[in-house]
């Protein structure tokens, strides 16, 4: 994959070592000549739901996941999930992978046996934002494809798509988080 779109998947090179971007997966779940906008995918979150959203953890955690969407808006609730049921409710970001839906929605999910991910925050790029942080180097791109959002350990997954993409991209994926114990 070579250029940005919806459902393109930025994998952080390994320049990138802020806390919250480092080894991350981001899904871009909207992308335009006027900015863009998607959610972190691979860093879970800490501490459990807030307190208004507890109940949701007595249902199967095999299929309900959570995650740190970025740090816009993080009291922000949005769901990922592979159902097409609410058409005018959801984006559909890739094949498989939709963006949305509402309490009701989320209910009726967790009754069932689709995976569910609910991330808190987003990232927000303005005009041509995106595309020159791409350009520089800082992110490698990947098509999304719901077994990465649903099936991929989030500890996983950012090594995983390095080593799907081949070449250096594999070699990557095989340096240790901190440098110095190489």
């Amino acid at each position: 994959m070579s250029h940005l779109t919806a459902g393109s998947l930025l994998v952080a090179s390994p320049d990138i070592d802020d806390d919250l971007f480092a080894r991350s997966v981001l899904l871009v779940c909207e992308h335009s000549q006027v900015g863009s906008f998607g959610v972190i995918i691979n860093k879970p979150l800490q501490g459990g739901l807030p307190p208004e959203l507890s109940e949701l953890e007595q249902h199967n955690t095999a299929k309900l996941m959570t995650r740190i969407g970025g740090p816009i808006q993080p009291d922000q609730m949005m769901l990922l999930h592979t159902s097409a049921d609410i058409p005018n409710e959801t984006l559909c970001v890739t094949e498989g992978v939709y963006l949305g839906g509402d309490a009701d929605f989320l209910q009726k999910t967790l009754e069932n046996p689709e995976p569910i991910i609910i991330t808190f925050g987003y990232m927000g790029w303005g005009e041509g934002q995106l595309e020159q942080e791409f350009l520089s180097g800082l992110w490698y791109l990947h098509p999304a494809t719901p077994k990465h959002l649903f099936d991929t350990a989030p500890e996983e997954l950012w090594k995983s798509l390095l080593r799907e993409m081949g070449g250096k991209y594999a070699t990557l994926s095989m340096m240790p988080e901190d440098l110095s114990l190489n």
